[in-house]
């Protein structure tokens, strides 16, 4: 069968591609912006695709799977409607082809996603368990972001942002997990949410698809999870209390149910992040020594404070992180453990949430961990960004960021942003 995937260099499209391709079917589409790591994996992975949402561009396809980033007007959906061509959601599709008869341990939150659920499938590869797997971006450990195997157990990234246009529920709806991992609860995603109580809403619909065999881990104090519970509950839940977090010459430390996990990793976001990994690879059986064993060995995830460029006296980061406490996490691990030296936050503000203004206290108050801010002034912001921040740290364009960070000789460099930033990253190197 042809699939053409409308949408498919997003983190979540691309992932689907490598699994229908995996399952036999013939794989092609299109997308706006394709940048690395997704096209790289798609390129290494020999699947087509095509630039730009141009109908004439589609081919003869048995059925369309479109991604939640198009909508009503764009070419492609029009021509899919007037013809009365088959689609589907990629939501639904991966539902209904893939996820059928597995054990679902899918992990949910607002922040954490992608790095849990990578752990949680790195300790179910070390213990031999070979799940399947679809993540929002590439685990190093595996090189790729899905994979399909004859295991039982498929771990999964489960997304509240919605399905399609012509499906708006959360797409984590169509995953009927036994395990779920709730990692947090904040407001984000201004552009379809109105408030938080809309947000969870959509996880109470997550909650009700949980067999009474089936196991919620969460966080024992977020108070937005506490009040989604309260709404009703059918299955077993776990609140998970956090450990203290000692920093190491390598990077951290923290003791689980007895047993000591000793890594790279920073932070008190991640300890949170993984103790959710453990408490769920348990659910299916695995000793808790097994899996703090097998998160020494975690590498981590492409894109999560991850070390892009180092000189003798600059360490240049690729980060994520979009949302104020994700930002603000990053980078107290961060000082945890480079102490007083120069930490520079350069941030793209991209998410629709971001521009939205909702946040911009708790931006001001996460990016204080910083020495210094240079921040990429989006177009269509709706605050006043110059009340909240001095015109030294504003700026139109990449180019001038990276001209302002070469007068800067010593430093850890945090790139945040959850787009492409303009290529910055190879015009950094480049320029230092």
């Amino acid at each position: 069968m042809h699939l053409h995937i409308l949408g498919i260099a997003g983190t979540f499209m691309g992932s689907l591609a490598l699994i229908a391709k995996q399952l036999g079917h013939t794989v092609s589409g299109q997308d706006q912006d394709v940048y690395p790591p997704m096209s790289t994996q798609l390129d290494e992975q020999n699947i087509n695709y095509t630039h730009g949402y141009h109908a004439a561009d589609m081919p003869s396809a048995d059925v369309f799977i479109i991604g939640n980033a198009l909508s009503r007007g764009n070419a492609c959906v029009e021509q899919i409607l007037s013809k009365q061509y088959t689609y589907i959601s990629g939501a639904q599709w991966l539902s209904e082809n893939a996820l059928r008869n597995k054990w679902v341990l899918a992990v949910s939150g607002t922040h954490g996603k992608t790095t849990t659920a990578s752990m949680l499938a790195h300790i179910l590869e070390y213990a031999g368990y070979n799940p399947s797997f679809l993540i929002g971006g590439v685990v190093e450990d595996f090189g790729v972001s899905s994979r399909l195997t004859d295991s039982n157990f498929f771990v999964l990234e489960a997304d509240e942002y919605d399905t399609a246009f012509f499906d708006k529920r959360s797409k984590f709806v169509h995953y009927h997990p036994k395990t779920l991992v709730i990692n947090n609860l904040e407001f984000d995603h201004a552009d379809i949410f109105d408030s938080i109580k809309d947000i969870q809403k959509q996880f109470h619909h997550l909650l009700r698809t949980v067999p009474s065999d089936g196991l919620i881990i969460h966080p024992s104090d977020n108070q937005a999870i506490i009040e989604v519970l309260a709404q009703g509950l059918w299955s077993a839940e776990q609140g998970l209390s956090a450990p203290e977090l000692t920093t190491t010459n390598q990077g951290t430390q923290f003791s689980v149910e007895g047993h000591v996990v000793d890594w790279h990793l920073l932070g008190e976001h991640n300890m949170q992040n993984a103790l959710g990994a453990i408490y769920a690879a348990h659910h299916v059986g695995l000793p808790f020594d097994v899996a703090c064993e097998a998160l020494n060995t975690f590498k981590g995830v492409k894109r999560r404070l991850e070390m892009k460029h180092q000189t003798e006296r600059i360490t240049l980061y690729d980060d994520f992180a979009h949302h104020p406490s994700a930002i603000k996490t990053t980078l107290e691990g961060l000082r945890a453990k480079v102490g007083n030296e120069k930490i520079v936050a350069i941030v793209e503000l991209r998410s629709n949430t971001m521009k939205s203004g909702i946040h911009q206290q708790s931006l001001v108050d996460a990016l204080k961990v910083a020495d210094q801010i240079l921040i990429l002034k989006p177009e269509n912001i709706n605050w006043n960004i110059n009340a909240l921040f001095a015109d030294d740290c504003l700026f139109n364009c990449v180019d001038d960021i990276v001209s302002r960070l070469a007068q800067i000789n010593q430093g850890h460099f945090v790139v945040m942003s959850n787009g492409s930033f303009d290529n910055i990253f190879e015009k950094l190197i480049n320029t230092l």
